[in-house]
């Protein structure tokens, strides 16, 4: 964590004074964009397909990409041909990109990876419009379209708006960029369609009560091999083992503790920032096993795979997010 990611959860009172100035721009200038969207003084464009965007309002991981991930295995299971876009966040892809299982994650980003392994139509770009109108023009069976993030896209029109909260972090400070960890002002909660909590939190969660609420937990799976998936372990067999726990995520520590939980001892904790791009150095020698997330395992393909081991989570949502979705886009 940096220094001024540890200011957005423990605030520093000469800090916050100190950074009150580039916050109110910041907050001047979000206020001006959604208002010209608002106001129609920019153009939003319609796919002709429904959008759900799947996102948040303050930065760092709460969650989204596994949401998606159950989100279009409990669609496909009702019979909906679901397609995904995404900036691709960390990928080096110019114009709108399909994302193959055997993609680069340097040129598509790590998270559409994932997604495009769970089955699903994904493409990537920085102009969402772009990568929706692509995505449909090579896959026109595709019925309804999630944006991997985009709550802030706003050139996107979209059907439904579902925000994730992790319940743990919560809202930080509560203020906004670079002040705190908010991308828009908690009131923008009021304009969104649902909010999926992501874990259980003793604090209290400033969500609107005419907005759908759903909770979600990440269960976790079996751990498995990286060079060979049909390798796997049970937790207690990591014991008596050197065993390192590796990250890059936006919240690592809920990967160690997660670790901790299922009995897994790990010596060392290495976090790395959020779609770090690993390299064999980052690997450390000295150890019987190194267990690190999916979402980092699938930049992992030019390192040595020997130690390292997977754990996966699934997300459950109660209730039926998926359900919820389909009756509200129909009604639109």
């Amino acid at each position: 964590m940096t220094w001024l990611e540890r200011h957005w959860y423990r605030p520093c009172v000469g800090l916050t004074w100190l950074l009150a100035p580039l916050e109110a721009l910041f907050a001047l200038l979000a206020m001006l964009r959604r208002a010209g969207f608002r106001a129609g003084w920019f153009k939003r464009e319609r796919l002709p397909v429904p959008v759900v965007v799947i996102g948040n309002i303050n930065v760092g991981g709460v969650g989204k990409t596994p949401l998606t991930v159950a989100l279009l295995q409990a669609l496909r299971a009702r019979g909906i041909q679901v397609g995904v876009i995404s900036r691709g966040y960390g990928g080096r892809h110019e114009t709108p990109t399909a994302v193959l299982p055997d993609s680069d994650p340097r040129d598509v980003g790590d998270e559409p990876l994932l997604l495009a392994a769970a089955g699903a139509p994904v493409f990537v770009g920085r102009d969402r419009v772009a990568a929706g109108r692509a995505l449909l023009a090579a896959h026109p069976q595709v019925q309804l379209i999630l944006t991997d993030d985009g709550l802030q896209h706003y050139r996107l029109a979209r059907d439904l708006e579902v925000v994730v909260i992790d319940a743990v972090r919560g809202f930080g400070s509560a203020r906004l960029l670079p002040n705190g960890p908010l991308r828009e002002p908690l009131s923008r909660l009021r304009r969104v369609d649902a909010v999926v909590v992501n874990g259980v939190s003793d604090r209290a969660l400033p969500i609107p009560a005419t907005v759908a609420r759903f909770a979600m937990t990440l269960r976790p799976g079996e751990v498995y091999a990286l060079a060979d998936p049909a390798r796997r372990r049970h937790p207690g067999d990591f014991a008596g083992l050197s065993v390192a726990a590796l990250a890059g995520i936006g919240n690592p520590q809920r990967f160690f503790t997660t670790l901790r939980e299922l009995g897994i001892v790990a010596e060392r904790e290495l976090a790395f920032p959020d779609h770090h791009a690993f390299s064999q150095t980052d690997m450390p020698d000295d150890v019987d096993a190194i267990v690190m997330t999916s979402k980092d395992a699938v930049k992992m393909r030019h390192v040595n795979h020997d130690k390292l081991w997977v754990l996966p989570v699934e997300a459950q949502i109660a209730p039926d997010l998926a359900d919820w979705i389909l009756k509200a886009s129909n009604g639109r």
